[in-house]
């Protein structure tokens, strides 16, 4: 497990200042205007700073932007980065601006001179959430950067009180969900995936896991049917956080845990086929945002369930053609065995109401390649039956700064997934192909379940660095499912 850096918050320390010997961070607003700890530090740089502050290089500086100021003759710090934010700047420029420092955050001691800024707990989040780095495969660990340190000088830390147990318990869920999603397959088997999330017990979330005899009994033959050309053993693991009133109802979070996706028979192309390690995607995030109740212990109930199987070609493999039932009893023909996702959710999510009849059910999953054809990288395809429960999700997406866009449904699309021999196909062609799967899993919702489908195949991981997470998994939702739970669900 990557361990964060978290942040530690004080007053204005003008010796710490004098002694620092790693990096500065100075945060300006206006041209030639330096606070106390600025000026401090524009003496001992005998006046460079307010040269700098005054210069037109800081005006052409947009709001949330940094300017590194290279050996800062008088100072022990090796660099002072000057960032430009005013006092009540929008906290998600603020969280994008605190990116810029993380990216130096580790193997760096780095002191932030945040002066009056208002949203300096955003900047520490952002600092956290980009100071990450997966590197638990590489055999040069000594040549990497090791430890890190972050505190900010603010000119009101009662402010911030709990603000490092609030960063600690996302970015914990967050860095969790990540570690998850960037591990390669031969490492990340679904009994390794099993094992981790059984070690959410130490925080007191109840972990079950079902087997493949217990799958079968269940009748969870749509999601036995993915896994059953792979060696890798098919299993569900339920967590629960039961921390609301008893009486409660939970929220469902259910995600999809392909562990490797060669696309099954339907082999896909081999350019690319490295990246189908992240296919676990749905359930990395569920796991993280577990991660996140439990470490914050969440006043609410919810229960995370998420379907692990591997997606293999083999003698045993199911085939295009075939004809599987599931837990629900609707039968299902196979038109493509890469389109696996939807017949693992929709065990799933079928025992999650039977089980536990949940005020809610959110489904997650990187399930279809064309969502990033409509919508990049940028954004998540959301796809709900429910206002109430999506303008929630809606809302804490865009407040955590979690790219969101509402997709339409509607009974149209249900005659591109009818089926001839079965109650239905797993695939409609190209032709809407998100909005079809997400027709796919409404077909297992039960009547007057409020749920919503969260395409998230281009988000969860990323090819380039971001403004908050290096190139690869990007932890996408565990921010915006833990903001939801706070608005909706907590007691």
């Amino acid at each position: 497990m990557t361990t964060p850096i978290l942040p530690e918050f004080g007053d204005v320390n003008l010796d710490l200042i004098d002694e620092h010997e790693g990096r500065i961070t100075v945060v300006l607003s206006e041209p030639g205007k330096l606070h106390p700890a600025a000026r401090r530090v524009n003496k001992l740089m005998r006046g460079a700073l307010l040269r700098f502050a005054e210069s037109k290089t800081f005006e052409k500086l947009k709001e949330g932007e940094a300017h590194e100021l290279a050996f800062p003759t008088g100072l022990k710090a090796d660099a002072v980065q000057v960032v430009r934010l005013e006092p009540r700047a929008d906290q998600h420029v603020v969280r994008k601006a605190g990116g810029l420092i993380g990216k130096h955050l580790i193997g760096n001691d780095i002191l932030v001179l945040a002066g009056p800024l208002k949203h300096a707990d955003d900047l520490a989040l952002g600092a956290t959430l980009r100071g990450y780095a997966f590197d638990d495969h590489k055999s040069k660990k000594d040549d990497a950067p090791k430890g890190g340190s972050l505190r900010l000088m603010v000119s009101r830390p009662v402010m911030f009180e709990g603000a490092r147990d609030r960063i600690a318990a996302q970015t914990e869920g967050v860095f969790f969900t990540r570690d998850l999603v960037n591990e390669p397959a031969n490492v990340l088997t679904t009994t390794e995936f099993a094992d981790r999330l059984i070690d959410l017990k130490k925080l007191g979330v109840k972990v079950k896991v079902l087997d493949e005899p217990a799958l079968e009994k269940l009748g969870m033959r749509a999601l036995l049917a993915v896994g059953q050309g792979s060696e890798a053993p098919s299993k569900v693991v339920v967590m629960e956080w039961m921390g609301g009133d008893a009486s409660a109802a939970p929220l469902a979070l259910v995600g999809k845990g392909v562990v490797f996706d060669t696309g099954g028979i339907s082999i896909k192309p081999a350019a690319g086929m490295e990246d189908m390690t992240m296919d676990m995607g749905g359930a990395g995030t569920v796991a993280g945002v577990m991660k996140t109740l439990a470490t914050r212990k969440a006043k609410a109930n919810v229960v995370g369930l998420v379907g692990l199987v591997e997606n293999m070609p083999d003698g045993r493999a199911q085939r295009p053609g075939d004809i599987v039932a599931s837990m629900k009893g609707d039968t299902i023909e196979v038109i493509n065995t890469d389109a696996e996702g939807r017949l693992v959710l929709c065990d799933v999510m079928w025992y999650a109401q039977e089980e536990y009849k949940p005020a809610g059910m959110i489904d997650l999953a990187t399930l279809t390649g064309a969502i990033i054809i409509g919508l990049g990288h940028e954004n998540t395809g959301v796809f709900s039956n429910d206002d109430t429960l999506c303008n929630g999700l809606l809302k804490a997406a865009s407040a955590e700064g979690e790219g969101a866009w509402r997709m339409p449904m509607g009974p149209g699309y249900d005659q591109l997934i009818k089926s001839h021999k079965a109650d239905m196909k797993n695939v409609g062609g190209r032709t809407a192909g998100s909005i079809t799967a997400a027709q796919f899993l409404g077909r297992f919702v039960k009547d007057g379940q409020p749920w919503i489908h969260l395409d998230i195949a281009g988000t969860a991981q990323v090819a380039q660095d971001g403004p908050l997470a290096p190139k690869g998994a990007t932890g996408w939702g565990v921010l915006a499912l833990n903001r939801l739970v706070l608005d909706m669900f907590e007691a």
